[in-house]
């Protein structure tokens, strides 16, 4: 099953309300870092999906957690 570029935008808005960047240098919480790993991945591929076999369980969980 494919992941779309836009729900894992949400994720990340998902998670970045919750936990927000902190501290003098806006470090991304450990939620929004890995989503936003993924994220960067797929905009240098040029990717809209990603499929979900290719994610960590930890990512995943993260994306689905929210629904």
């Amino acid at each position: 099953m494919e992941l779309s570029v836009q729900t894992l935008e949400a994720a990340i808005n998902y998670w970045r309300a919750r936990q927000p960047a902190r501290g003098n240098e806006y470090a991304l919480s450990p939620p929004v870092s890995r989503l936003a790993t993924v994220y960067a991945l797929m905009i240098y591929r040029h990717q809209l999906t990603i499929e979900q076999d290719s994610l960590e369980p930890a990512v995943l969980a993260l994306i689905h957690h929210r629904d």
